[in-house]
């Protein structure tokens, strides 16, 4: 049951009072906040087998190894440190009480506020641990941003979410979904983000870690959330540091034949670009919340996993995001790198970044908006669309307001923006709605209009509505047998 009121310090002093529970804290990077909550609660005898940081450098390599790159503020350290602190604990403890207690292993390594404040604030935190004595070991492992601008508030937020993980994995471990709210108690957004969680173990075999960044942006905890052509959960600085973002933005329920028009003749154009190194591109399929609701019904989970997976069976990541305004989109992908990225949209889209309504709202308008989606190292490649009159809408005879003529010129001469070029005639009567109707009619020719392993995926799973051949050849029978009754 989930204990909306209990405290940071009630919750500490729980832990503390439970005798199964015992392990380990290492803490690197901002004090050891999350150890000091046990402490100051009282009983931490009953918890803490150990509590440690090591700062220095030349010690925490000595301890943990070295790291690839040479960060320390990076999954693969958090993992070294879980993984050698809970080794430590079975290896002295489990003789003279492994029977009766659940060990445990907190670890994080982060990156607090300097004393300047040009730094960006951020950090990996985990828990390796058992459920039963004697049991196999679970983790749960976090990526999270700070946003207050003081250090010491920082480190109390650090401390704070450090008990409530340790709280959320003992207490309420038969439900991720209650665990993963539980972790915001006694928190907001405004002063720390949860960008990245990751269930695992025997225990956790059933949490889809998708569905739990799903929720993740679904409850305000991040903006956004990213998974790997493999469909494992990534945290976006991390895989997306020093590269290249070619992003394509859309419904995708399903991806037709003309997304895979666009997305390989725009490909073929940011490749081209004299500042895009290829071999540092990752192609991205965006699904905003907005695009994953069907009218005002709550998003459908299912058909949520079912879109990643056919994305991923593409080898695209797939991103999911609360950034509806491409400027705000734009702005969040400037803060995951520094090197060139490009958006690939339809000239409909195009057509609604130009609309003044969206940016009523700010000071500045539409210039306000444009200062951040066109500032940066992005670059908009627009794909054509068929007209009802059988002709081709492009930048070329692109619509705009008198006034706001001369800014769209501005943008192209400046190579803001740009065609997409060698498009498929054939492929651009294609819509996604149209071929989801044809779908869920089960009429025949929709596997023409959608690449082939697409199909293959939507036929044996009946997707999107999709009848069972099953059961649509049991019902024409039943009509047959009554017809002849008759």
């Amino acid at each position: 049951m989930y204990e909306k009121n209990l405290g940071t310090k009630q919750k500490a002093l729980r832990i503390n009072l439970d005798r199964r529970i015992y392990g380990s804290f290492a803490e690197i990077g901002a004090g050891q906040e999350t150890a000091a909550y046990f402490f100051k609660a009282g009983g931490a005898s009953g918890t803490i087998a150990k509590t440690m940081s090591a700062y220095d450098m030349t010690f925490s390599d000595a301890i943990y190894g070295t790291e690839e790159g040479g960060r320390y503020v990076v999954e693969s350290r958090l993992m070294k440190m879980l993984n050698r602190e809970y080794n430590l604990v079975e290896k002295r403890l489990s003789e003279k009480r492994g029977v009766d207690s659940t060990f445990f292993a907190f670890a994080n390594t982060v990156v607090a506020l300097n004393f300047q404040k040009t730094n960006e604030s951020h950090g990996w935190i985990g828990l390796q641990f058992q459920l039963t004595p004697m049991g196999p070991t679970n983790y749960v492992v976090i990526h999270v941003r700070m946003r207050d601008d003081e250090n010491i508030l920082q480190q109390q937020a650090l401390g704070i979410i450090g008990v409530n993980l340790i709280y959320g994995c003992y207490y309420y471990y038969k439900s991720p979904e209650i665990l993963l709210m539980s972790l915001m108690d006694d928190l907001t957004i405004d002063r720390i983000e949860i960008d990245m969680v990751r269930f695992s173990g025997p225990d956790f075999a059933k949490v889809d870690n998708r569905l739990m960044s799903l929720r993740l942006v679904k409850n305000g905890f991040t903006d956004a959330a990213l998974f790997g052509s493999d469909g494992g959960v990534l945290q976006p600085s991390e895989a997306l540091y020093k590269k290249h973002i070619l992003m394509m933005r859309g419904r995708l329920r399903p991806i037709t034949n003309v997304h895979i028009d666009l997305i390989s003749n725009g490909q073929r154009q940011f490749l081209a670009e004299e500042d895009v190194d290829e071999s540092k591109v990752v192609l991205i399929s965006e699904l905003t919340l907005h695009n994953l609701k069907a009218g005002d019904r709550d998003i459908d989970e299912k058909d949520f996993l079912d879109r990643v997976d056919i994305l991923c069976s593409l080898g695209h990541m797939v991103m999911i995001s609360n950034h509806h305004e491409y400027y705000r989109l734009v702005a969040y992908l400037s803060r995951l790198t520094k090197l060139k990225s490009g958006l690939l949209l339809g000239s409909p889209n195009l057509q609604d970044i130009f609309e003044e309504k969206h940016y009523q709202f700010l000071q500045g308008g539409i210039l306000e908006s444009f200062a951040t989606l066109f500032s940066r190292k992005v670059k908009l490649y627009i794909y054509p669309t068929l007209q009802p009159d059988g002709s081709v809408y492009s930048c070329e005879n692109f619509r705009v307001p008198d006034h706001l003529r001369p800014l769209f010129q501005y943008l192209i001469v400046n190579d803001k923006i740009e065609d997409i070029k060698n498009y498929n005639t054939e492929h651009m009567h294609i819509t996604t709605d149209f071929v989801l109707e044809m779908i869920k009619r089960g009429e025949p020719g929709w596997e023409k209009l959608v690449p082939e392993n697409v199909a293959k995926i939507i036929k044996e799973k009946s997707l999107f509505g999709l009848p069972n051949e099953t059961n649509y050849v049991d019902t024409v029978k039943q009509i047959h047998q009554a017809v002849g009754n008759l």
